[in-house]
């Protein structure tokens, strides 16, 4: 991988020699003053001496042979090794004041990581950081990677052997042994595939199986699973004051290992393993249960409609004509007074007695008609078959509200419950306590209530059920109403940070915001004025902007004209093509692998492993390829690479989880790899959308698209200005997009600063200029019918203060209500940053359904947010462009992702979660090998002058690493480990080495 060269900055703060350090270097000359000089240096910034020439930056070297008065060539003669090297090494460990890590040391560092970091951080490169850093505070020599490797083991071992006595000695003997009968009695090969074959014993096995779709039978089989986990009898507070990470790998590691594998593990380890597999499916389950509820109820009130309206269009004929009809009925009546309906009436209307009835059936089907109709059948639907099943969610699901405002809600499911099994019984008794709610009232309220044979308002009970349901659906969308036990539909108050207070001030100073409201509202409505007055001021010049009162919108903006085409650019990509050839795509992936060893830190989810590094990085490469080109590892195991289907289903299940596949960067590579001069500085902005892809629908995350127009998931993707993908996550098709934008800016995982983020029309709501603006990134999305956008009034009162703007502007800002509510949305802000929560989970209470006070004051925030950017955008051509042409980025990456996943007619072919969420995850590898050696491709021919004095601005704009004329996607997966590209645009690195994390880092 490329090292980012230094600049003078780090230069002067770190290479420089300070007096003291001079003293020790005058007394030697030539090579070894030199080589003595650097060494010292070295040492002091990372606390370790470097291996060797290749690991000492060259403008380092030029900065220090400077300042000793050596020729930096003379470095080439000093000696890494012997009696001088050595006798330095003493003489700047005894300045410095450190010492060579000893046997004591050694067991002192174990015992210090183990209680203060393993039991916290699992994973063994982070311990590493932290061992090195604690070496550095004890004035320690770090030790050599293998010592390090295997001090970092040791405090592993001793710290899960702690938890995991700790863990054990909280069950009870008979949960202990519950748990321990779970694992007896059934095996399960360890390369089996997952989801496939048994899974262990009935009921490990029913318990870790995924859901299946949104049906009355996956509620109850869901449902038995929450018991016979329930049934085992775990301590509410079994992991209090475990590090959840810790749970989640303990988890992850019961979810893969065979029940033949747990059963070798002490006691205390397996019970701790399978504890908190069962805590985690708790959760889950839970949550699951929670959206089959939110679904079954939408579902039955969205089959009663189309069933009605379809029963409604088979027999509607629209009838024509009513005045003649009239006409015709009342003039054939008064010809003939004494005369039979039958007689008189239906001769005179065309089409007799057919005629009329369709004319009073399309009165009966007008108005509230409809409505009724459409209870009615959602009432027999849910009496018929979905009753069964909710019924039974309110026995084993607790709800609770900590809004008095619907309490109510609460109690109705109480009565609910308790009158479940009362039979046949049409209403609720006399004397009960009906409690009254909302959505009571309006359609409803001739259905619920229904006066019996003695004339007294009754409530149906049936009926009241239905109201019940859909009331607690919309509530618990909006988080309103929560779920006791759950993880995505916990109490809210839990999402947001509990240590806000105490740290109240770190946290504003996060997010760059002042702690004083009145500053903050100051700011945003200074902003506001100054936009506003310059599209005001420029408006009489700006030819492509007219704003007026008319019908269709004040606002008519003209498109920008088409940027110039660039000429050269085919000519580019055919050199690429003349001098690499056809490279088939698995060797773009190796060699991107190669050079940037971003499978290095791939371990086994449960820890141990006995794959050596090679072979496990070429079945890794394999893995990665089939699920990223959706053929399948069936059809990648055939290829000629000597590797089985079962080997590497092995290694997809132990080794390459979601959780791994998110941690494989190869952003951070193409980053450090771009030359300056050829793609400018580094991006601050971000393209970002979803698109739709088919995905088999048994399974409760597959949803219908009305605009795709079929059942599939979205991908909701980041891609940076220079076509990089540095995020990508898998949606249900009704998420939200906004917070999926949101979750993507803020935990992308690179060393890429995001400070913009250009999206489609979806980003324009009002709620995500709010939100962005207080995680300070900018919003830039396409307006969709601009034309009848509304700008708000920074002040009240000056309805004459932008004359220009008269027809688009509308009220003030109520700056007061953002006043009030600034601390509450700091800390929602705060949640996000800090990830307490999911961004969709945060944004989830801020919906139209909800009335959550601070809701309205983020709207305020988003609404005066956004009359900033529309007054600019109006203002600004080249910020048009700018957007167009980061979503323009955005469609060209669809367009790879279509040639890359290219398997099975680019559908999903997997009911499971963790599958389809691992496709998207290896895709976005696949292109980010794909456009990181591209990059490298583009450097060397472009490092070229006759080549690189083609390019016109047109050409420089247009430039691209995302391009795949010269990819093979297709055919027989050939992998070969020692053939690589010819390339020199970025040198291999060589092996880890220990290094202390700098300010840089």
């Amino acid at each position: 991988m490329a090292r980012t060269p230094l600049d003078l900055d780090d230069l002067v703060e770190h290479w420089t020699l300070l007096k003291d350090e001079q003293g020790l270097v005058s007394g030697k000359r030539g090579a070894t003053r030199l080589g003595f000089a650097v060494l010292l240096k070295f040492y002091t910034q990372y606390g370790r001496f470097p291996r060797g020439r290749f690991e000492l930056p060259g403008e380092a070297v030029e900065f220090v042979a400077r300042q000793v008065q050596v020729p930096a060539s003379e470095l080439d003669a000093y000696e890494w090794s012997g009696r001088t090297v050595e006798y330095h090494r003493a003489q700047i460990r005894g300045h410095l004041g450190f010492r060579e890590c000893s046997v004591a040391d050694a067991d002192k560092l174990t015992g210090w990581l183990a209680e203060h970091v393993a039991c916290k951080e699992r994973r063994p490169e982070q311990v590493r950081v932290e061992l090195l850093v604690r070496c550095r505070t004890e004035s320690i020599e770090p030790p050599t990677p293998g010592r390090c490797d295997r001090i970092v083991g040791a405090a592993l071992r001793v710290a899960e052997e702690t938890l995991t006595a700790r863990i054990s000695a909280r069950l009870t003997v008979e949960s202990t042994e519950r748990i321990v009968a779970l694992v007896v009695g059934a095996d399960q090969e360890d390369d089996a595939a997952p989801g496939e074959g048994e899974d262990g014993p009935p009921v490990l096995g029913k318990i870790k199986e995924a859901p299946g779709n949104v049906s009355l039978e996956t509620m109850l089989t869901e449902i038995d699973k929450l018991l016979a986990v329930r049934a085992v009898g775990l301590p509410a507070d079994l992991f209090a004051g475990i590090a959840p990470g810790v749970v989640a790998g303990w988890r992850a590691r019961a979810a893969v290992e065979s029940p033949s594998h747990l059963r070798t593990h002490p006691l205390p380890l397996r019970v701790t393993l399978l504890a908190a597999l069962l805590h985690e499916r708790e959760r889950e389950i839970t949550d699951t249960l929670v959206e089959l509820l939110i679904s079954t109820v939408h579902r039955i009130g969205a089959r009663a409609e189309k069933k009605v309206t379809e029963q409604l269009v088979n027999a509607f004929k629209k009838v024509s004509g009513k005045e003649n009809i009239l006409f015709k009925l009342a003039e054939a009546s008064i010809g003939e007074p004494e005369g039979t309906v039958r007689e008189v009436v239906y001769p005179a209307v065309s089409g007799g007695e057919q005629t009329l009835r369709e004319l009073v059936h399309e009165f009966k089907t007008r108005g509230p008609v409809y409505r009724r109709t459409v209870q009615t059948t959602l009432k027999a639907s849910y009496t018929n078959h979905y009753r069964r099943g909710l019924i039974r969610l309110l026995d084993v699901l607790e709800f609770r509200s900590s809004n008095h405002t619907h309490q109510p809600v609460i109690e109705a499911l109480a009565l609910v419950a308790r009158y479940a099994a009362a039979g046949n019984t049409t209403y609720y008794p006399l004397g009960e306590t009906v409690p009254v709610y909302k959505v009571m009232g309006g359609d409803w309220a001739e259905v619920v209530h229904r006066t019996d044979k003695r004339g007294r308002r009754r409530v149906v009970r049936m009926v009241y059920e239905v109201v019940a349901f859909q009331a607690l659906r919309d509530q618990l969308k909006c988080k309103e109403i929560w779920v006791v036990g759950a993880d995505k539909w916990r109490n809210p108050d839990e999402d947001l940070p509990q240590d806000f207070a105490e740290r109240r001030e770190e946290n504003y100073r996060e997010l760059r915001k002042p702690l004083d409201p009145a500053d903050f509202v100051d700011e945003l409505r200074e902003q506001m004025t100054t936009e506003l007055g310059l599209l005001n001021d420029r408006m009489p010049r700006l030819s492509w902007l007219d704003i007026a009162e008319r019908k269709s919108g004040a606002i008519r903006l003209t498109p920008a004209e088409a940027q110039p085409e660039p000429k050269n650019l085919r000519r580019i990509k055919g050199e690429v093509q003349r001098r690499w050839g056809i490279v088939p795509l698995i060797d773009m992936l190796k060699e991107a692998v190669l050079r940037t060893g971003c499978l290095d830190a791939v371990t086994s989810v449960s820890g141990g492993g006995s794959l050596s590094a090679e072979v496990l990085a070429e079945r890794l490469l394999l893995v990665i390829y089939a699920y990223g080109t959706n053929t399948g590892i069936k059809a990648v195991a055939s290829g000629g690479h000597g590797h089985t289907e079962d080997e590497l289903r092995y290694v997809r299940r132990r080794y390459l989880t979601p959780e791994t596949a998110r941690q494989i960067a190869i952003a951070n590579a193409t980053f450090a790899a771009r030359s300056t001069e050829l793609w400018g500085q580094g991006s601050t902005a971000v393209a970002s959308d979803s698109t739709h892809v088919r995905a088999y629908d048994q399974n409760l995350f597959t949803e219908w698209h009305s605009r795709y127009g079929g059942r599939g998931v979205l991908i909701y993707w980041h891609v940076e200005k220079k076509s990089l993908a540095i995020h990508s996550q898998l949606i249900h098709c009704t998420a939200s997009e906004v917070a999926a934008m949101v979750e993507g800016a803020m935990r992308h995982g690179t060393t890429m600063d995001v400070e913009a983020n250009y999206t489609d029309s979806h980003g324009q709501s009002e709620i995500g200029f709010g939100i962005t603006r207080l995680l300070n990134f900018d919003l830039l999305p396409r307006i969709k019918r601009i034309n009848k956008v509304k700008l708000y009034r920074p002040v009240v009162g000056e309805p004459d203060a932008y004359p220009q703007l008269t027809p688009a502007l509308t009220r003030p800002i109520r700056w007061e209500l953002i006043a009030q509510q600034y601390d509450q949305m700091i800390k929602y802000a705060t949640a996000i940053r800090t990830r307490t929560a999911s961004t969709e989970a945060i944004l989830r209470r801020f919906t139209r359904n909800a009335s959550h006070p601070t809701y309205a004051a983020m709207l305020e925030v988003g609404r005066a947010q956004k009359t900033i950017f529309v007054a600019r955008y109006l203002r600004l051509r080249d910020l048009q462009r700018e957007i167009e042409e980061g979503l323009n980025v955005m469609e060209s990456s669809n367009g790879a992702n279509s040639v890359i996943a290219y398997g099975k007619g680019g559908e999903i072919a997997s009911n499971r979660r963790d599958e389809q969420e691992m496709f998207v995850l290896c895709l976005r590898i696949l292109q980010s090998a794909l456009v990181y050696v591209n990059t490298l491709m583009l450097q060397d021919i472009l490092g070229e002058p006759e080549w690189a004095d083609l390019l016109t601005p047109a050409d420089r704009r247009g430039l691209t690493p995302l391009f795949w004329s010269h990819i093979r996607p297709y055919g027989e997966v050939n992998l070969d480990m020692g053939a690589r590209l010819n390339l020199a645009a970025a040198s291999v690195p060589g092996p880890r080495a220990p290094a202390y994390p700098t300010a840089r880092q």
